[in-house]
């Protein structure tokens, strides 16, 4: 692999995969406000937040982190004005204090924060517009839950919306150098010596995954998914080990845990089911550091990869990809071929593809659990040599166009889906 080739790998998941704190969603709506608050130089007198349906479905159940539990739009707008930090990207809302959140409570009942539901967009969209006097700040966030879109100072620009569309990221020029070879070779050859930036974004994966899991297997967050296996089925056993951490993992996160998370594509949820199943196979195996790095490098790209086709946020469930990337992570620790990797990314997206999201809340964990059951499955069955066929359903000629095919029913087959989950969520309350 050429040194240019391995460059973009590399900074594809550079890019992709970061430090979050709760949920991305509301943290995101967080971010964008405290932007805000900060190029109006002072507390607002009001704030509309604008948010497109994919944000408000996965922001409005969850909840926020250093909230004391409570969840929802408005305190997660509330405490990114109130006491966020921008510097700190995803972890914006990390020196939050008690005195900040009955602050938030007093803006809410005030009436001082708006949403409003921005019809017509899909994906990820939020505007942060602040106000004070004649004075008026607004942040944007588009595509991207830690790169700021535009910011405008009293109609100014700040910094203005990128000209042409194709500039605003050089990681998606870079996303059209993936494919299952690719990845591979790249996990198979890159040079982690000559790498260490590389080497340290895993660490951060390995430490900060682990001990959310940890974190939720010890005390009670969300539907305790995780401890609810463990305590039902035998813990000694593999697979139900890699279930109950994921998801317990998840059950924390979306419990308001404070841990930060190392994300995939956007999603913590995404990022901890990539990771943790491969990280406790590579511990039982007794693999060394290395196999762990270059089995975590082939999750993260396949995960990264099947996301191009599908969007960052749709009404699919994108745990479903991120398992069966952690199946192939799996089934590289086990000295699987390509062949055998493709069979598992071809088992696991052919059953459970057709998993909805419904937004960020507590039963994530148990479609977490679920995909992780449905990946393992699809190692055991890759391993015996069996794979569904071309021509079953969305089955494609080879896994890379079965990813194809997944990405083109996510993002346009499952658009009239995504409408009407929103039209239900927002029906009951």
């Amino acid at each position: 692999m050429d040194k240019i080739t391995q460059y973009q790998m590399k900074n594809i998941l550079l890019q992709e995969v970061m430090p979050a704190l709760g949920c991305t969603e509301p943290i995101a709506i967080a971010l964008a406000a405290a932007k805000a608050r900060e190029v109006l130089g002072e507390l607002p007198e009001k704030a509309t937040i604008l948010c497109s349906g994919n944000i408000i479905k996965n922001a409005k159940s969850v909840i926020v982190p250093n909230a004391e539990g409570l969840h929802g739009i408005e305190i997660a707008a509330s405490l990114g004005i109130l006491g966020g930090d921008s510097s700190k990207g995803l972890k914006v809302l990390e020196n939050i204090t008690h005195e900040m959140i009955l602050e938030a409570k007093k803006l809410i009942f005030e009436n001082k924060i708006k949403v409003q539901f921005v019809e017509g967009i899909e994906g990820l969209y939020i505007v942060a517009n602040l106000v004070k006097d004649k004075d008026q700040a607004i942040v944007e966030l588009k595509d991207d839950h830690s790169s700021f879109y535009s910011i405008q100072k009293d109609g100014e620009y700040l910094l203005a919306p990128p000209e042409n569309e194709g500039e605003k990221n050089s990681t998606d020029s870079d996303l059209e150098i993936l494919s299952i070879g690719s990845i591979l070779e790249f996990a198979d050859t890159v040079d982690l010596n000559e790498n260490k930036e590389l080497t340290t974004l895993l660490d951060m994966q390995i430490e900060y995954n682990t001990a959310i899991a940890e974190e939720g297997l010890a005390k009670e967050y969300g539907s305790s998914i995780g401890k609810t296996l463990l305590e039902y089925n035998d813990e000694n056993v593999l697979k139900i080990k890699a279930r109950a951490m994921t998801a317990a993992g998840s059950d924390a996160r979306m419990g308001g845990c404070s841990k930060p998370v190392m994300i995939n594509s956007g999603s913590g949820n995404q990022g901890m089911t990539v990771s943790i199943p491969v990280i406790v196979y590579a511990k039982e195996l007794k693999k060394e550091k290395e196999d762990l790095y270059r089995a975590l490098i082939l999750s993260n790209l396949i995960s990264i990869y099947q996301k191009r086709y599908i969007g960052k946020l749709s009404a699919f469930c994108g745990v479903v990809t991120a398992a069966a990337a952690s199946g192939a992570g799996i089934g590289y620790l086990l000295g699987f071929t390509k062949e055998k990797i493709e069979k598992i990314i071809i088992n696991t997206v052919a059953t459970t593809g057709g998993m909805v999201c419904d937004g960020a809340k507590p039963s994530c964990a148990s479609k977490i659990s679920l995909a992780v059951e449905n990946a393992i499955s699809a190692v055991q069955m890759a391993d015996k040599g069996v794979s569904f066929s071309s021509g079953e359903g969305i089955v494609g000629e080879s896994a890379d166009e079965t990813i194809k095919n997944i990405g083109q029913m996510a993002k346009l087959g499952m658009r009239t889906t995504d409408v009407e989950i929103l039209n239900i969520m927002l029906s009951k309350h």
